[in-house]
């Protein structure tokens, strides 16, 4: 079983490298949900799970208020109030979850995004349920985190088995992977793996990973640019299902096959039709 955490700064690609893994693990036959945990969440398009243009089609489980007093007693964003910190959450995939292409789960979860989001709230505790919970329900559990380093503030990634820290080329980029690798670390989350994403000509990316691995960010692949991703995100076609995103697809395969490699003590599933391009 994997639990796979991925973040980065805002544009960095996290999204779409989410999608796709997950895709990817499901098409070797693996059970795979994954959870979109943005407060603008859209890893249902890049999963193939809908049209562009239906941006409300799911509404965020962290949105649903009703449910959540149900659940755990208390409003979503109380404080200071008696709440059940043990809800039952083992029928929530069943409740809100979608079917994706390829059979992937899909669940949005959404971000807490009130003032006191980082609180010991209702809202904040099922989240951290559901998480946990969904851990042990998959052989892939691919969370696609909100932006930044907030999210590592509530402690919803903690159940996570591995952190994938996508970066491209730039300052702005690495220094938020440091600041992502420090709360990892406070978490206890045992691995942190880098991922370089839009590598152009001239980019040096041994550079990139010695400074990732200053922050004890290991780097396991390089991704370069590739101007398919744009056209997946001008028409809400994930990248995988274009048929000039083949490089693309190629490069998620190895990168799924990196990933097992470096989490040995995790489900292990067919190596067949593995022939992706090399890795980082």
């Amino acid at each position: 079983m994997i639990t796979l955490a991925v973040t980065g700064k805002g544009g960095v690609g996290k999204t779409s490298i989410a999608a796709g893994l997950a895709r990817t693990f499901a098409r070797k036959g693996m059970r795979v949900i994954a959870l979109d945990m943005d407060p603008s969440p859209n890893l249902w398009y890049s999963l193939g799970c809908g049209a562009a243009g239906q941006p409300d089609t799911i509404t965020p489980l962290i949105s649903r208020e009703d449910f959540i007093e149900e659940r755990t007693g208390a409003p979503p964003g109380a404080s200071g109030v008696v709440f059940r910190i043990n809800p039952k959450v083992n029928d929530v995939l069943d409740m809100f979850g979608v079917t994706c292409r390829d059979g992937v789960r899909l669940l949005v979860l959404g971000a807490i995004k009130t003032g006191g989001g980082g609180c010991y709230c209702p809202a904040n505790t099922l989240a951290k349920r559901v998480v946990s919970h969904l851990s042990g329900e998959a052989d892939l559990l691919v969370m696609d985190m909100e932006a930044g380093v907030e999210h590592l503030g509530r402690g919803t990634t903690r159940s996570a088995q591995a952190l994938l820290v996508i970066v491209e080329p730039g300052v702005k980029s690495v220094e938020t992977a440091f600041q992502i690798a420090k709360m990892a670390k406070d978490l206890g989350i045992p691995r942190l793996f880098g991922v370089i994403n839009k590598l152009r000509p001239g980019d040096d990316p041994g550079l990139i990973a010695k400074r990732l691995a200053e922050a004890g960010v290991t780097t396991i692949f390089a991704f370069p640019y590739d101007p398919t991703m744009e056209v997946a995100d001008r028409t809400g076609v994930p990248i995988i299902d274009l048929p000039e995103g083949e490089n693309m697809k190629a490069h998620l395969i190895e990168l799924a096959r990196v990933i097992e490699k470096h989490m040995p003590n995790t489900y292990q599933g067919s190596q067949d039709n593995y022939n992706g391009a090399e890795g980082y």
